[in-house]
């Protein structure tokens, strides 16, 4: 066993709680788990996981089940490469010292099996903790989480070897690749870390074991041993925050600037006048959508997509000219079964572009990049010709 402690125990109402703290990507960490399950002989073994990451252990089906069509409809092509992104660096750590992410998880899984002990997910959905994380960041906030995850995925940071995942001993790997990223951003840091200590600690309070131990990253592990003194109310920890107001305000902010622009034009300067801002208005914003779709490299259909349709998405709060030029180019180059089978095995630039899965990604996200950026200076250069 490693020489520091890894272990904790704790009594509560005649229930006995062993915490194993892990290194998701430590050999050593799996050795601790079965060593543990098979001297301890629990009724119950807890996982750090919930059904989703268990359902993708067990059987690798995640991406295969994804609605892409649902994906780029709803906006969430960022969120998705983040998680794609995160999902690429998580499986390079593990490769460079030797051990799969989350094999510490399928070991005590098949401890527990061998044990005849239930297994019970003690973990919140990860969509959930997400979104919350998420929610808690300002659009800057955002921007730099995205472009620090993007650095570390062209290798710019920190190699990982052995000697380093003994450091990461001391925290959670989602909270190591999300919170070392996000030191300035606290709000992530109650999401990853202290909400998911209080969430799992009630899972483990609500297991009905007798004896369970308890399998879970070592940064978690003070943290869910300090909740373990009784049940809490965790039901505001289930909810997602709804969009900051004056984030769907910008929505309705745009055009009715624009339209009020317009107006302004015509008694102030005349109709040929107006006939200028809505050259400008188009030439710019297609422009700008165009070329963010040129950039990921789409289908000449959906460039021709995010050509067309930006002047007027841009001036529509339900629509985005990313949303029609994802969608075009899923349906000219649809995904195949490879392209889901190799989510996982994403290594540099050149593999998001080749698989189509990611490729239909990229088009959705530079051409919305595009569509604001265009947006904005197209209003700047309306607001610029009445001086």
């Amino acid at each position: 066993m490693p020489e520091h402690v890894e272990l904790e125990r704790v009594k509560h109402k005649g229930m006995q709680i062993i915490l194993v703290g892990t290194a998701h990507i430590s050999d050593k960490s799996i050795e601790l788990v079965r060593e543990t399950i098979a001297k301890e002989k629990p009724d119950v073994v807890g996982v750090e996981l919930d059904s989703q990451r268990y359902t993708q252990l067990k059987s690798g089906r995640k991406w295969q089940e994804m609605n892409l069509f649902s994906v780029v409809r709803s906006g969430k092509t960022y969120l998705l490469l983040v998680n794609l992104l995160l999902s690429s660096i998580q499986r390079r750590f593990g490769e460079s010292v030797g051990v799969k992410p989350g094999s510490e998880m399928l070991a005590a899984i098949d401890a527990a099996e061998k044990a005849h002990a239930r297994v019970f997910l003690l973990d919140r959905d990860i969509t959930i903790t997400m979104k919350r994380a998420m929610a808690s960041m300002g659009f800057l906030e955002k921007l730099k989480l995205f472009f620090g995850v993007l650095m570390s995925f062209f290798g710019f940071g920190e190699t990982v070897d052995a000697e380093k995942v003994e450091e990461l001993k001391n925290k959670d790997l989602l909270t190591e690749l999300m919170g070392e990223l996000s030191r300035e951003m606290p709000g992530t840091k109650k999401a990853l870390v202290d909400e998911r200590d209080l969430f799992i600690a009630n899972r483990i309070l609500s297991s009905g074991a007798k004896k369970i131990v308890a399998v879970v990253g070592l940064g978690h592990l003070h943290g869910i041993k300090r909740f373990l003194d009784r049940k809490r109310d965790i039901s505001e920890l289930l909810t997602v925050p709804g969009k900051r107001n004056y984030l769907s305000l910008v929505k309705y902010l745009v055009p009715a600037l624009f339209v009020a622009m317009v107006v302004l034009a015509y008694y102030l300067k005349g109709s040929e006048y107006v006939l200028d801002l809505f050259v400008v208005w188009i030439a710019v914003n297609s422009f700008f959508s165009a070329l963010g779709a040129l950039l990921a490299r789409a289908h000449w259909k959906s460039i021709l997509a995010a050509l067309v349709s930006a002047p007027i998405t841009s001036l529509h709060p339900a629509l985005a000219a990313g949303w029609v030029a994802g969608l075009v180019e899923l349906r000219v180059r649809c995904p195949r079964v490879r392209d889901f089978e190799s989510l996982n095995r994403l290594e540099k630039l050149s593999d998001f572009y080749k698989n189509r899965v990611t490729h239909i990604l990229l088009v959705a996200a530079f051409t919305n990049a595009g569509s604001i950026i265009g947006t904005f200076i197209a209003l700047s250069i309306a607001a610029s010709m009445f001086q």
